[in-house]
């Protein structure tokens, strides 16, 4: 279409041209005394334009020739950035691929051809973050090298040198890798003062998180970590399966790093509430406080939503932990003065007549019978579950207080039976 468009285009100047050349009788006389030359008009007309073209040619012949060094300087500046680009990228290639020594080769080749640009006429405007990419560059590789001076020297060189555009995002990064760094030698106090000297929006970025997870892990400051857990899992940077995983086991450290009751309060205050109603989470706090010599009363109302959960959903805990939830309610029912309290009767009670297969809830009813001194509900409920206990602990306990039960009333033979029996069980 542009080429029918110039076509008609010169032929309208052609038409218009011959139209007015060809009727055209004007002249020009040049008077050069004692000579007189006439012109034509068309010919001075044509003879005016040629020479503007050639006049408009030797200006820009001229130029070119002018413009040749400049050119020539720019070739050898795109020839270095060139060079400079293949180096970076055989830092980067050879890093990924484990050659350290070749990746930090190349990146001191980058930042040795950014100092020669840098050292003549030419500036480049990226030259301060390129420095500050090529030194990090060096530090990963010595630091896979084991050379630890080496790669503090980088580190320094890569803050040092960086300014300009870019260089915030720049800063962030190799704080990051410093962090890791950290991490590797085992350094978590370091690792965490890197991490403390991030910018806030830094902080919350999935990789600050994680490393900060595992620094403070490493140091033992089960608190921060557990925080930075929750907001791992809340940022859907863990999966719901690895999150519950890694909550419950650090608030299970928690836990387990109490040492008297009031410790053991204050670190289960500081839980959340997913936490609190995790059955392993709810039973080593019970069992722990137990251990400490704090109130079974407080231990019960730990595992009632434990227990609720479980009477609710049956399939919502694994069997290991309903045994260890019934083995707990055992320990904190023998804690408590006299016998268990109205309510817990009736939820046990409840329990039970809900699932009367149940061997675990038939173990627990016989036991609290024990307590009311219900003696033959008990021997019945303990004889009955003693088929489908699979716990072996449980069967081992169950006998024994079979045993008891028999030598309460005098019944020798019985009781040297389930003494047997306890002991084949254990």
């Amino acid at each position: 279409m542009r080429l029918v468009l110039w076509l008609l285009a010169l032929f309208g100047v052609a038409v218009a041209a011959a139209l007015f050349a060809g009727s055209n009788p004007g002249s020009i006389t040049l008077f050069w005394p004692p000579y007189r030359v006439d012109l034509s008009l068309n010919l001075v007309l044509v003879l005016l334009v040629l020479a503007f073209f050639t006049l408009h040619l030797a200006l820009r012949a001229l130029a070119a020739l002018f413009a040749l060094p400049g050119a020539a300087k720019l070739w050898r500046l795109r020839q270095r950035e060139r060079a400079m680009q293949v180096a970076l990228l055989d830092a980067f290639s050879n890093l990924a691929a484990g050659r350290y020594l070749r990746s930090r080769k190349s990146a001191e080749t980058v930042l040795a051809q950014v100092d020669a640009i840098e050292s003549g006429s030419d500036k480049l405007g990226y030259a301060p973050r390129l420095r500050s990419v090529s030194h990090l560059l060096v530090a990963e590789a010595t630091h896979s090298l084991q050379d630890r001076a080496v790669r503090e020297s980088s580190y320094r060189n890569a803050l040092d040198t960086m300014s300009g555009v870019g260089a915030a995002e720049t800063r962030e990064g190799i704080q990051l890798r410093a962090a890791r760094w950290a991490l590797d030698d085992r350094d978590a106090a370091l690792a965490l003062r890197l991490l403390d000297e991030l910018g806030q929006g830094a902080a919350r970025r999935t990789l600050a998180l994680r490393l900060r997870l595992k620094a403070a892990r490493m140091a033992g400051a089960t608190v921060q970590a557990l925080e930075t857990a929750r907001l791992l899992a809340k940022h859907h940077a863990l999966s719901p399966l690895a999150a519950q995983g890694v909550l419950r086991g650090l608030a299970m450290e928690l836990i387990a790093g109490a040492h008297d009751p009031a410790q053991l309060e204050s670190a289960w205050s500081r839980l959340g509430r997913n936490e609190k109603q995790m059955a392993d989470v709810a039973i080593r706090a019970a069992n722990r406080l137990r251990d400490v010599g704090g109130a079974a009363t407080l231990g019960l109302q730990w595992l009632l939503p434990v227990w609720e959960r479980m009477v609710a959903a049956p399939d919502a805990i694994g069997e290991t932990q309903v045994v260890g939830l019934v083995r707990a309610l055992e320990r904190a029912f023998a804690e408590t003065s006299g016998a268990p309290d109205s309510a817990w009767l009736a939820r046990i009670e409840t329990a039970q007549m809900q699932r009367p297969g149940e061997a675990l809830l038939q173990y627990l009813a016989g036991v609290t019978c024990i307590r009311l001194q219900l003696w033959g509900k008990s021997r019945q409920l303990l004889t009955q579950c003693l088929a489908r206990l699979q716990d072996p602990e449980l069967r081992r306990d169950a006998w024994r207080q079979l045993a008891e039960l028999a030598e309460r009333e005098g019944d020798l033979a019985a009781a040297t039976e389930a003494w047997r029996n306890a002991a084949q069980a254990s």
